[in-house]
């Protein structure tokens, strides 16, 4: 997840933990006993990688984010990020390596309409070399039209409190979509958007008052979208991915959204990292919120945010978007708990909601190398780690993950036998009450 962010999310969880521990179970019967084996997920289930525009190609135009990272001295300084506006070949191709068959990205409305009224097509023929290069390598996109970045002159306007930016971004996002509709890619509309008002909240100054209106917005945006991606795409597959902040926070942090665009969802992208118990949630320092690299991690967690989602919508897909654990400038974590062991015991419990039935049609790693996490280079989270800070050359040094993950990507899971490295906690917030109540365990 994101600095910042979280910590109203908890602030929500907190708040609402005693209740839910105190209420009814979300299901009524007891979990079966765990299998001894699991299921790989199949010929059919989407292998992916995932990155974003602003986070990780560097040489950015003016946009909101350009801004933040000026006005505020707290901030690391931009550079180039990872460079993958020059280095796109090479970072796709370590991904085509992984086995994984999708790629996510974001085209930067600023980097495609600098000015308003002007299309530049140096910026557009830079996103039609990277999904040339995804199709080579016989994988397909996941294009997200927005993810936090507007460009400046939209900021000059207000950002999403101005009313009028409904349509600025639909003609934007036309253009995008008129473009690569051909390509078959699975879409995104908005990242994250209850973190993404946080956003404006937090950095562009917008007043409290305004985030119902502006949700309203980025619904309406969604909702209009999605109709005329369907036009120029039939069979597409649109979401809105969500950061699971955990069930007792769920539906006052992302259910609004939620809830406005439910009938304009073909499958629901997730966002899934860390996991809570109640004494972690009370005891979790503020500063945490900005070292991601303390965020307690809970694999299992995973499992309760599908299941959620899975009661929610019955019968909807799913898919995990983004999920990956963060270390601090790629040091090993306090508690020795490896990216690797992090991805293995992740899609274990993938392949457990497979098998008990849960909708899953896909599964990306954030990130394919470390970005600019809004704001700082501390937090790493690539596949490939990448020290911008310190080395000029920017090279792609490959973390344990990297051949974990081709591992799994080959089997399509991890071995049937396989045990976690990391034992379920016996009460997790996931999807509070039942998740304490009635956790999750694995076989002895």
């Amino acid at each position: 997840m994101r600095p910042l962010t979280r910590r109203h999310a908890l602030a929500a969880l907190a708040a609402g933990t005693a209740a839910a521990l105190a209420g009814p179970a979300a299901t009524a019967a007891a979990r079966s006993a765990a299998p001894a084996t699991v299921p790989p997920l199949g010929r059919d289930f989407l292998w992916g990688v995932a990155s974003a525009g602003f986070q990780c190609e560097g040489h950015a135009r003016d946009s909101n984010w350009t801004r933040y990272v000026a006005k505020n001295s707290g901030y690391d300084p931009y550079r180039e990020a990872v460079d993958f506006y020059t280095r796109h070949p090479s970072d796709i191709a370590l991904a085509a390596q992984l086995g994984v068959n999708v790629y996510r990205i974001s085209v930067e409305w600023s980097r495609i309409q600098p000015t308003p009224g002007h299309w530049d097509e140096a910026g557009l023929a830079f996103y039609d070399r990277v999904l040339d290069t995804i199709a080579a390598h016989g994988m397909r996109p996941m294009i997200t039209l927005d993810h936090w970045v507007y460009p400046g002159w939209v900021a000059d306007r207000g950002g999403w409190a101005n009313p009028g930016i409904v349509e600025l971004w639909l003609a934007n996002a036309r253009k995008v979509v008129d473009r690569y509709a051909s390509r078959t890619p699975l879409w995104v509309t908005f990242n994250e958007p209850a973190f993404y008002l946080v956003n404006e909240l937090t950095n562009n100054g917008v007043a409290a008052d305004q985030v119902p209106a502006m949700q309203q917005r980025l619904a309406q945006a969604h909702n209009t979208i999605y109709d005329h991606i369907h036009r120029r795409q039939p069979g597409a597959r649109v979401t809105s991915n969500v950061a699971y902040t955990l069930g007792t926070a769920e539906p006052v942090v992302n259910g609004p959204m939620v809830d406005a665009i439910a009938a304009k969802l073909d499958y629901l992208g997730i966002d899934y990292y860390y996991g809570y118990s109640p004494q972690s949630v009370l005891t979790t320092s503020p500063a945490d919120f900005k070292k991601l690299w303390n965020q307690p991690l809970q694999p299992e967690g995973i499992y309760y945010a599908l299941e959620y989602y899975a009661r929610r919508f019955p019968g909807k897909p799913l898919y995990i978007v983004e999920n990956g654990m963060p270390t601090y400038n790629g040091q090993p974590r306090a508690d020795h708990y490896t990216r690797a062991d992090d991805l293995r015991d992740t899609v274990y419990w993938l392949q457990r909601a497979k098998a008990d039935g849960i909708p899953l049609i896909g599964y990306n790693y954030w990130s394919i190398t470390d970005n600019y996490e809004w704001g700082s280079y501390a937090p790493r989270f690539g596949l490939y780690t990448v020290d911008v800070l310190t080395d000029p050359t920017l090279t792609r040094h490959p973390t344990d993950a990297v051949p974990a993950y081709s591992a799994i990507t080959r089997a399509g899971g991890v071995p049937a036998g396989y045990r976690p490295t990391r034992a379920p906690a016996a009460c997790a917030l996931g999807d509070a009450p039942t998740s304490c109540a009635d956790p999750v365990t694995v076989p002895r």
